[in-house]
């Protein structure tokens, strides 16, 4: 399928409408509406409400996936950097992308639509993948010291830190008394400290020293 200009557009309305009052409490009509688009054209350009969904999660994935694999093909960057990088592009795309993530974290939760957790759990798998590659390569190198590395729980420990923080930022606004920072400033700092947080859970469970 081509995505066109006009695709992009109604799925970015629809992401919104999805992460505002879910899947369910989205209609075709409420998209059309958002896009300002006619109602035949949803069904013309996706078919229906479920497809548009799966393409909007295909999309968003597959970018993911050539970012990552660019970085792991890199040969000119050590592995721990080849790490830190993706970190910090996941931290990035997750504050740049908030409706899709809340999406993301409900389809999830829910277990309705079986294309799309069939397509995220062998996105996910490809990404662990990928991560491995690098944890082998550093191992390899004598970077990494550790032998019982957990591929699985170490990406489970960077996004669900960072989805979590992300969810809860009024939370941590509170906590953390930061009420009179503007909401693009709470977000600098967030990512500042996910970024150190979660490169030095990286450090200790691979066993890197710099």
């Amino acid at each position: 399928m081509i995505i066109t200009d006009k695709h992009i557009h109604i799925l970015q309305k629809a992401e919104e409408l999805f992460a505002q009052n879910g899947y369910e409490g989205t209609t075709v009509r409420d998209i059309a509406t958002a896009a300002d688009v006619n109602l035949a054209m949803i069904s013309y350009y996706f078919g229906s409400k479920e497809k548009l969904i799966e393409i909007l999660f295909k999309e968003r994935m597959e970018g993911t996936k050539l970012r990552i694999e660019a970085v792991v093909n890199n040969q000119s960057i050590l592995p721990f950097q080849k790490l830190e990088i993706i970190v910090d592009q996941y931290i990035e795309r997750v504050f740049n992308s908030q409706n899709f993530f809340k999406v993301m974290l409900a389809q999830q939760m829910l277990q309705k639509n079986e294309v799309i957790i069939r397509f995220m759990t062998q996105y996910k798998l490809s990404y662990a993948t990928l991560i491995e590659e690098v944890i082998q390569e550093g191992r390899r190198l004598g970077h990494f010291s550790k032998d019982d590395i957990d591929t699985l729980l170490l990406l489970t420990s960077m996004t669900g830190t960072v989805m979590h923080t992300v969810v809860s930022k009024d939370y941590y606004r509170e906590f953390n008394k930061h009420n009179k920072l503007e909401e693009q400033d709470l977000d600098t700092v967030l990512k500042q400290k996910l970024s150190r947080h979660v490169k030095n859970i990286f450090k200790v469970t691979l066993g890197y020293e710099q």
